[in-house]
């Protein structure tokens, strides 16, 4: 897919399982439809223009869309509407009584939780890695 400065941008951790295989599947379907979407690792790319630090990328989703950062359900909405086969999810999400509901569960469950995996496999992966060195 050719890159273009108005595509919506989208930062995931692509060392974590859970991101890189809903975001896997995302990039898939984008490329197959050559929809405007990139997708960029956050452990390969450079945070600085996101204004982000690698820690804070981990915590979650990430979207640049139309000049504006987007996080969390704001980020996943952007995402959505972007893919014609998910613009309904995006409607049922954006809906008034439902994405107060999203929004506090991503914010307080999900994404801490997924983040929490995120530092005991480095953690893991960090003792592992001293360990063979000795």
């Amino acid at each position: 897919m050719e890159q273009n400065p108005n595509d919506t941008r989208v930062l995931y951790n692509a060392n974590c399982p859970v991101c890189s295989f809903e975001i896997g599947h995302y990039e898939a379907y984008a490329s197959q439809k050559a929809l405007p979407l990139r997708f960029e690792d956050l452990n390969e790319t450079d945070l600085a223009p996101w204004g982000l630090t690698r820690d804070e990328a981990a915590r979650r989703l990430y979207v640049f869309k139309d000049g504006k950062l987007l996080s969390g359900i704001s980020a996943f909405l952007a995402v959505w509407q972007d893919m014609p086969r998910y613009r309904w999810l995006a409607r049922l999400v954006d809906m008034p009584v439902i994405r107060p509901l999203a929004e506090r569960v991503y914010d307080h469950v999900l994404a801490p939780l997924i983040y929490r995996w995120h530092l005991r496999r480095t953690e893991r992966q960090q003792r592992a890695e001293a360990h063979a060195r000795r």
